[in-house]
């Protein structure tokens, strides 16, 4: 699905969520049951016994509640509560039927626990009206309610309404159930004693789903909300689903043939969709944006929290970190962890963690997680296990493939060192001795790059990692490196482009590549069933937009004034990646990445109305040497 998103399975509820914002596709292959589904159901029905609820919330609507409590639950032998919230359904649907997994990982269907899943407010059999991201209320007055407000009221009601319970609770989520599961640990009830908010949806507009640095995330967005409708009232999912008909593989084809960002409600999806029209039509950072960003409400989290990333999500890359910083600083003294791994959006649960493409991060990455991290942080908390000694960041690093405990992140040990950009396409620590000269290319958003070498009319999972030699190959991107490095270089934390450019129009995107190009020598994969070559493959580490008119401010945009050298400051997400002795490290910069983003015209105007005819080329310069320098900076552990 996209947000939630692009991409099944973890879970009975989470099947229909990870379908598309897994695989791309649709949610069709959940609804294919096999001989080994059948055997997975009957595993979790000899071990768990399946109770239904309406549980009822303060203001009186009824939220849909699915109990899986163990068959050895006693007076004498009690669980605590886990709990999913999820706006995807907790299908299967009956107390007679029963769904192939329980809980994070099959470790804790072993280790025992009350499994709660949820239909939020809105969505399939609850009641009331679902909103996007639903705002949270810091006061309120009467019978007001929130994502909050609902888990609190759904924790007090288990307690007193099912049996053998210990008396605690804990919550998790990925992705879209990643963010109820943030929202729901504000104003924690007493019994909410941990929570792992993961791959959380968490500011739609700042780096997460809708929007990076101005730029619309065309293709994830249209590809989930051709699925993601609105409601007539309460209702049960499709048998199956139906898929959008692109009547092409190729995205780049489906979208450049759609022209403007207008025309995908004008030509599909009609006046069907508000969700849709409230994301393009807000594309500065509006109250829409500001009042759905919840990390700006992490006051009184009393539990114990745990978030989770992947180093690759394409979803929400931003939203853990941002869930970190905002519980450490407005909720100081709750224990508060980050775990990032080798993971694409919530691969932590349905794949090993041990590749990405060609890839390799060389073994069961998910597996020491599920049942060396996770496991042991909620027996900590919900079943009073000795405490495990977390680490407050627990982060793989890529490139030596080997995990990395810190008492913060960014890590203290770091040290700003600068890479310059020279003339000849040269990248250097050391500052540019040559007068500022600049390189300059022409952007054609009627010929944007594409985003992947392939063909998909889907975000592919490995376009995080993907090899970029087939763009730096074009005219119209700009390629610096260094030379080979003489000893590793290892990066934790943000990237910092501090770029010099202009632009021949009034508004132009500037994207940002940091890229590791393997030595010659490196070995290809064995097997090699793809005939990759890997000597000189140019890994895409981190990769984000940035659109020139919100240089000054995501709420104002600015026009460029044509050919005057601007200066463009941003950061990349975090990386923890080490660059080995012998690799280069590559910067590129292009002005379209399609159809990842939308295409900008490459003139001020308000982009989901401009006509076909406002899409111009313009001729980029990016200025390096003198007072115009670009460079970019990396925090480099010492």
């Amino acid at each position: 699905m996209n947000k939630r998103r692009q991409h099944g399975m973890v879970l009975a509820g989470l099947c229909i969520a990870l379908g598309t914002m897994l695989f791309g596709g649709g949610y069709r292959a959940c609804a294919q049951e096999t001989d080994e589904d059948a055997k997975l159901s009957a595993e979790i029905r000899a071990r768990y016994t399946k109770y239904e609820f309406r549980i009822p919330m303060r203001d009186g609507a009824k939220l849909f509640t699915s109990v899986y409590v163990p068959k050895d639950a006693s007076t004498t032998k009690t669980y605590p509560f886990l709990m999913e919230r999820t706006p995807y359904s907790v299908a299967p649907y009956g107390t007679d039927n029963y769904p192939k997994h329980l809980g994070p990982a099959p470790s804790f269907v072993a280790d025992g626990f009350i499994f709660v899943y949820q239909d939020v407010r809105g969505r399939f059999q609850s009641d009331g009206t679902w909103q996007e991201m639903t705002p949270h209320k810091d006061v309120k007055v009467s019978k007001d309610v929130d994502e909050s407000t609902d888990t609190y009221d759904t924790i007090d009601w288990l307690l007193k309404n099912v049996p053998n319970n210990n008396g605690k609770a804990g919550i998790y989520g990925i992705s879209y159930p990643g963010f109820y599961a943030a929202a729901g640990m504000i104003d924690s009830h007493p019994a909410l004693k941990a929570c792992s908010p993961q791959a959380p949806v968490t500011d739609l507009y700042t780096g997460d789903d809708a929007y990076h640095n101005g730029a619309f995330m065309l293709e994830a967005n249209f590809g989930f909300y051709v699925v993601f409708k609105p409601r007539a009232g309460l209702e049960y999912p499709p048998k199956d689903w139906d898929n959008f008909n692109y009547r092409t593989n190729d995205g780049y084809d489906f979208y450049l043939a759609m022209g403007p960002l207008s025309n995908a409600k004008k030509r599909y999806l009609k006046d069907t969709n508000f969700y849709w029209d409230d994301q393009v039509q807000h594309p500065n950072y509006d109250e829409y944006w500001k009042i759905r960003d919840i990390s700006a409400h992490m006051k009184n989290v009393h539990c114990a929290v745990m978030v989770v990333g992947g180093l690759f999500d394409a979803e929400d890359l931003q939203g853990p970190y941002k869930i970190f910083h905002s519980v450490a600083a407005m909720s100081p003294g709750t224990p508060d962890h980050l775990v990032e791994g080798p993971w694409v959006h919530g691969g932590w649960a349905f794949t090993k963690g041990d590749h990405l493409g060609p890839v390799n991060f060389a073994g069961d990455n998910s597996g020491f997680f599920n049942d060396q991290v996770l496991l042991p942080f909620f027996q900590q908390y919900l079943k009073d296990a000795p405490d495990p000694k977390l680490a407050t960041a627990v982060v793989f690093e890529t490139g030596t493939n080997v995990w990395r405990s810190y008492d913060s992140w960014p890590p203290k040990n770091t040290q700003a060192k600068t890479l310059y950009f020279h003339a000849g396409g040269k990248l250097s620590f050391e500052p540019a001795k040559e007068s500022s000269g600049y390189d300059e290319y022409v952007s054609d958003p009627n010929r944007p790059i594409p985003f992947v070498e392939t063909q998909s009319t889907s975000v592919p999972q490995t376009y995080m990692d993907a090899d970029q030699r087939f763009a730096a190959r074009r005219t119209d991107v700009e390629t610096y490196q260094t030379d080979p490095l003489e000893q590793d270089i290892t990066v934790a934390g943000s990237v910092s482009p501090k770029l010099w450019v202009s632009s021949s129009g009034t508004d132009s995107d500037f994207d940002v590549k940091l890229i590791d190009v393997y030595s010659m020598d490196y070995p290809n994969p064995d097997p090699n069933p793809r005939d990759v070559n890997m000597g000189g493959y140019q890994q895409l580490v981190r990769g984000e937009p940035f659109r020139a008119k919100f240089r000054n401010s995501f709420e104002k945009p600015e026009p460029l004034v044509p050919n005057q050298p601007t200066a463009i400051n941003f950061d990349l997400p975090s990386i923890s990646h080490t660059f080995r002795r012998g690799h280069r490290i590559m910067v590129q910069i292009q002005s379209t990445w399609f159809p990842l983003t939308d295409r900008n015209p490459q003139r001020f105007e308000n982009i989901p109305d401009a006509k076909p005819e406002d899409f111009q080329k313009a001729t980029e310069r990016v200025y390096h040497g003198g007072e115009h320098g670009s460079a970019i900076v990396l925090p480099v552990l010492r």
